[in-house]
């Protein structure tokens, strides 16, 4: 005897999709993409000084728990010296350095990840997130103002899980 599939009610259907989209409301987005923009010309840093300088930065509203970063930082060959350095990763101009390291003076790439916890800043309307480098070693003359080597750097990936 054939089996014959019982079709749904238009109004129990309305009710298991109303359902459906109220779940994927609580939910929320559980990840985006964080676009990151240069402040220095092309993100590259050529000052010869021992402050940090901002390369990258960007203003995010914090709706998740944690902003996954990844980094990727090289230094510069001037005649046939390296140029080395360090780097930081703040929130808020400065309010807390969240990760930090150093630029090797070779022809090597630096590609450290940092994770952010956001618990602190859930409250706050925006974050004010700033990769910083400087200059600690290499060429004090020649590049291209004069000052030495400079010290590339770009964010890979910037993700809030």
């Amino acid at each position: 005897m054939p089996q014959y599939a019982k079709q749904r009610d238009p109004m129990e259907r309305l009710a298991i999709l109303e359902e459906r989209l109220a779940q994927l409301e609580r939910v929320g987005r559980t990840t985006s993409e964080i676009p990151f923009f240069p402040t220095a010309s092309h993100g590259l840093f050529w000052e010869d000084t021992a402050a940090f300088a901002t390369t990258w930065e960007t203003i995010i509203t914090p709706r998740a728990a944690v902003v996954s970063l990844g980094l990727v930082f090289i230094g510069d060959l001037v005649g046939s010296v390296y140029t080395g350095g360090a780097w930081q990763v703040v929130v808020n101009d400065g309010a807390a350095v969240v990760g930090s390291g150093a630029v090797p003076a070779s022809a090597t790439y630096a590609l450290p990840t940092v994770s952010l916890d956001l618990g602190p800043y859930r409250g706050a309307p925006d974050l004010k997130i700033q990769i910083q480098t400087r200059r600690t070693s290499g060429a004090t003359t020649g590049g291209r103002y004069g000052g030495g080597g400079a010290i590339g750097s770009a964010p890979r990936f910037a993700r809030q899980l």
